[in-house]
């Protein structure tokens, strides 16, 4: 494999069991893929999986060997001796319950990390890792690739007025491990933020076995709709309606779904791992984080409300009352 730049960041990777960690390493090693992003090279990673988690234990070993095979990552022990060998951190590990105990010990280290979705296993794990990267003075962010599709980006450039509402819709599968919506719910959650920004006052949840219908009241009367969906080949798809007039966006697909973790990730398309691998070099160029810490974390809120409005029957549930439980 040959190298980019001496100047390109030396990244190293925390966790192997997800395509993600293969999808970013063909982009950024593999200077011959069509939509190579430079400025920085996966060198190290950690092969950390859950035992408990049959979709991390049953691929951590397949995903490790192409690392290293196909893209001469080092395999090393210790979270402690990656963070020594590398400039920043990508945390990739599927499960969100690791996320936490895993930052805290970059943060030590004080590398620049990005974290991969969703950021934590609990709102509690989510407001943890913000505050311990404060605390460190440690830049870090999160965010579903989809934020930064170029079909979404669409959307939030058209012309609508004052924007009204919105619906976001897509894949929400579930995990027995992870609230309902954390674990893939995130994207179209996501999505919806990208679109309406931050200030949702309450939620509703209405839940079946196949789908969820999220209504969250925003500031100003906004409205903002979710429909997590459970069936087989689901678009992601987002539709503003503003006071002058509306923006849909085109059908695109998932990603991984549409093209396989390899085909997603060398898609030069704007709706691959492309623009989201772009804005995380960005950021650990510059140290400043594409989205802010208070909106992921409003996210995360709004996905805990909505469980709780599920645990409740459908009545509706204030954010305000979930961060404070989360915060005790």
């Amino acid at each position: 494999m040959s190298t980019d730049s001496a100047a390109d960041l030396r990244i190293g990777t925390i966790g192997l069991d997800t395509s993600h960690s293969v999808a970013f390493a063909k982009l950024l090693n593999d200077p011959t893929a069509p939509a190579h992003i430079s400025g920085g090279r996966i060198v190290a990673a950690v092969k950390t999986f859950s035992p408990d988690m049959p979709a991390s234990a049953e691929r951590v070993e397949g995903f490790a060997a192409t690392m290293v095979k196909d893209f001469g990552v080092a395999l090393v022990p210790s979270i402690e001796e990656l963070c020594g060998m590398v400039d920043v951190v990508c945390i990739e590990s599927l499960d969100g319950r690791a996320h936490l105990e895993q930052a805290r010990r970059v943060f030590a280290a004080k590398n620049p990390v990005f974290i991969d979705k969703p950021i934590a296993g609990t709102l509690r794990d989510v407001i943890e890792i913000f505050r311990l990267a404060r605390e460190a003075g440690v830049p870090v962010f999160s965010s579903s690739a989809y934020r930064f599709h170029e079909s979404l980006a669409a959307v939030r450039r058209a012309d609508v007025g004052e924007v009204r509402s919105a619906i976001s819709y897509g894949p929400a599968y579930l995990d027995p491990d992870h609230p309902d919506l954390f674990f893939y719910g995130v994207h179209p959650v996501e999505a919806l933020y990208t679109v309406l920004g931050r200030g949702c006052d309450s939620v509703v949840r209405s839940h079946t076995a196949d789908s969820d219908v999220v209504t969250g009241t925003w500031s100003g009367g906004r409205l903002g709709v979710l429909h997590g969906l459970r069936t087989k080949a689901i678009p992601h798809k987002v539709i503003v309606f503003g006071s002058t007039g509306f923006a849909e966006q085109q059908p695109t697909g998932d990603p991984l779904s549409r093209f396989g973790a390899l085909g997603a990730a060398q898609s030069s398309g704007g709706d691959s791992y492309v623009p989201l691998l772009r804005q995380i070099i960005e950021f650990f160029q510059t140290s400043r984080p594409p989205v802010e810490a208070e909106e992921t974390i409003e996210m995360f809120a709004f996905m805990e409300a909505a469980d709780e409005s599920k645990r409740r029957g459908g009545q509706p549930v204030r954010l305000s009352e979930v961060m404070e439980k989360a915060r005790r």
